[in-house]
């Protein structure tokens, strides 16, 4: 599932908890997609700080 797809079935079901409340298999889905989302901003998150280089005033390079 995309990430966009992911996020509107989240707030979807959250949606619906607020209005009526969620029967056990909604519980489960949404605390499935919650870690699935997690997992994922977790992997984006590692993949954008490994691409940072930290250069130092000489242009060398201190990082990677």
């Amino acid at each position: 599932m995309d990430m966009d797809r992911l996020i509107s079935r989240i707030n979807e079901l959250s949606r619906k908890n607020k209005k009526e409340g969620l029967n056990e298999s909604e519980l489960a889905e949404r605390d499935s997609l919650r870690r699935q989302y997690i997992a994922i901003f977790k992997q984006n998150f590692r993949q954008e700080l490994d691409r940072i280089e930290v250069v130092d005033s000489d242009d060398s390079t201190i990082t990677h």
